[in-house]
């Protein structure tokens, strides 16, 4: 998301904040705006010419914003309502930029409950944690995926694999990622979610690639270091590969740092080809 858009984001977050402002964990309203905001999400994905009304330039912002009001009232909380026509009031580049907007609020309403209850690193940890599950096994990727298996379906699913196994809340995004997957990968779901999530302290996710586990030390040094080269607090997601027979590398965003043996024995092979 881009100019115009990553603006308007920025505003309306400002939006969501103010709505959630010394709420207590156990209000509950971080929880229920955040699920109603992927609800809004849905319906504008599902309903496309609703979607580009609520997103033309060309109409007045309050005109649309009567129009959103109209559409959610009594059908959602007054702090979702409102949020929802702050969002179609600002201008936005194109109409998935304003239902990615919404999604990436909804996220932040549920970080934000996770926070308050003290449980944003479990949930940073779950999200990954359950990625990687996916990961290594296909049988499961597979039927999460599945577009022919009903969202209800998926539901049951996660919720007899991970109830009480992980936080309400990365059980509510997990699900959000599987059952309503945008037109991406679960796994990209999860990503982008972790990704928000690690927003919400300023700090920058790292996914390390090890042959072996990590002692404190050694990833208190790697933390450390990769603070000072990208200037904010860091989070480590750690995975253990023996293909790798040593060495480690290290994913920020699009960024790889490889220093496995792996890689330099696949540099060493190009350059005897070449």
């Amino acid at each position: 998301m881009r100019g115009i858009s990553r603006a308007s984001l920025a505003e309306v977050k400002e939006h969501l904040t103010a709505a959630l402002a010394g709420r207590p964990a156990a209000d509950g309203t971080a929880m229920s705006v955040g699920d109603e905001l992927f609800a809004v999400v849905r319906l504008l994905d599902r309903e496309h010419a609703l979607r580009r009304a609520l997103s033309n330039p060309a109409k007045p912002g309050e005109e649309k914003a009567a129009v959103a009001e109209a559409l959610l009232g009594g059908k959602v909380s007054p702090a979702t309502a409102e949020i929802t026509a702050a969002a179609v009031r600002l201008r936005w580049s194109s109409p998935r930029d304003l239902t990615d907007g919404l999604e990436q609020l909804a996220v932040a309403a549920l970080v934000t409950a996770a926070d308050a209850q003290g449980k944003l690193d479990d949930l940073e940890d779950g999200l990954f944690r359950f990625g990687r599950v996916v990961a290594a096994q296909p049988e499961l990727r597979l039927a999460l995926s599945n577009p022919l298996l009903p969202p209800e379906r998926k539901h049951d699913l996660l919720t007899s694999l991970l109830a009480r196994k992980v936080t309400d809340v990365s059980l509510r995004l997990i699900s959000e990622a599987a059952e309503h997957p945008r037109g991406r990968s679960l796994e990209s779901s999860l990503e982008e979610y972790a990704r928000l999530a690690a927003e919400r302290r300023e700090r920058v996710v790292a996914i390390v690639r090890t042959a072996t586990e990590l002692s404190a030390a050694q990833r208190g040094r790697l933390v450390t270091a990769l603070a000072a080269v990208y200037g904010h607090e860091v989070h480590l997601n750690v995975v253990i590969d023996a293909r790798l027979v040593g060495g480690l590398s290290v994913q920020v965003g699009d960024e790889v740092i490889d220093g496995t043996v792996v890689s330099r024995l696949e540099t060493a092979r190009r350059r005897l080809a070449s």
